[in-house]
């Protein structure tokens, strides 16, 4: 026995069930010769973490656009507390725990620069419509490595494209990440916004403060252990009081920081700059670099902007504007 064979029967001796096991996985869009080392889902998030739009998450806005402060969110920091969130869920349940990690890495790695308010722009002004979880499996199956695709495994890349809305994961450990999702923002832009003054923590209904915690370490540990201690079978859960007290907070995020005023008034620069740049490269496709060539020639000039803007980070996005629309000094 491989080292891999090994991992693969600790998984059946030790997981739940419920489990995916690696051994078992549905496979890759291209058959690739196994690892001596690694399963199949380690491989998956090697695969994430090298990759390109990985680590353009680390330039991409989370909820508040370009924040001066280096302690607000990005999308990159927000990914990495899904995965702490959705491994603890994940290990306390005997789940797959490398499975769960290589969707989390991934779920939101198809998103836009200037989080969701880049969604809605790119939505409104390409024909082709935008969501960033189906953009996601776009990114992993035909932009990463010059239009080769990453070629994960049929559970990531379910776990990717129904992480948020629609269709529930085939699998627990992509349930998990759809909920530690939910978990994190919620959490951390509470955070943030609080960093911003644009709430304080006395806004908060005190009788959700009561009942999952006062600070984001309490509440994220509230609904952690409320789901492991009521999660039955292939069914994710959380105690009635808790997932009141949860689905309220939400709602309260919603209507305080989300929809509210001052973070919505940034929404019509980013609309514009957006359908700037892309009514521009539908006008100058030779302006589009090499790697989209492939797109271009295969799904036409609408798939390919899409796909150039959507992978842009927040600075890039700006810099591309302010060299394409705004003149630049004369040198003399």
């Amino acid at each position: 026995m491989n080292i891999r064979e090994k991992l693969e029967m600790l998984e059946e001796n030790t997981l739940s069930k419920n489990a995916a096991l690696s051994k078992f996985s549905k496979g890759r869009i291209h058959n690739d010769d196994p690892c001596d080392l690694r399963t199949v889902y380690q491989i998956d998030r090697d695969r994430i973490i090298h990759s390109k739009a990985f680590r353009r998450l680390k330039h991409k806005t989370q909820v508040f656009i370009s924040p001066l402060s280096d302690h607000y969110r990005t999308r990159l920091t927000h990914t990495l507390e899904v995965s702490q969130i959705a491994r603890t869920i994940s290990k306390s349940l005997f789940l797959n725990e490398d499975l769960t990690e290589a969707i989390a890495l991934a779920h939101d790695i198809g998103h836009t620069p200037f989080g969701h308010k880049g969604e809605y722009a790119l939505n409104e002004i390409s024909s082709c419509g935008f969501k960033h979880f189906e953009q996601g499996l776009r990114v992993v199956d035909k932009i990463e490595k010059n239009g080769k695709g990453l070629n994960l495994t049929v559970e990531v890349r379910d776990g990717i494209l129904n992480h948020t809305k629609g269709k529930w994961p085939e699998t627990m450990e992509g349930k998990i990440i759809r909920l530690a999702d939910r978990i994190a923002y919620v959490n951390h832009d509470i955070d943030d916004a609080i960093r911003a003054k644009i709430l304080n923590v006395s806004d908060i209904p005190s009788g959700i403060l009561k009942i999952l915690g006062q600070t984001k370490a309490e509440r994220i540990d509230t609904l952690i252990h409320s789901t492991v201690e009521n999660t039955q079978g292939n069914n994710l859960g959380m105690s009635d009081e808790v997932q009141e007290a949860f689905n309220t907070l939400h709602s309260f995020m919603y209507e305080f920081v989300y929809l509210k005023e001052g973070y919505q008034n940034e929404s019509s620069k980013v609309l514009y700059l957006i359908s700037s740049l892309y009514k521009y490269f539908i006008e100058h496709t030779n302006k589009l670099p090499e790697s989209m060539k492939k797109i271009l020639e295969e799904e036409g000039p609408e798939r390919a902007v899409c796909d150039y803007i959507a992978g842009m980070t927040d600075h890039f996005a700006i810099n591309v504007f302010e060299n394409t629309f705004i003149p630049s000094s004369w040198n003399i």
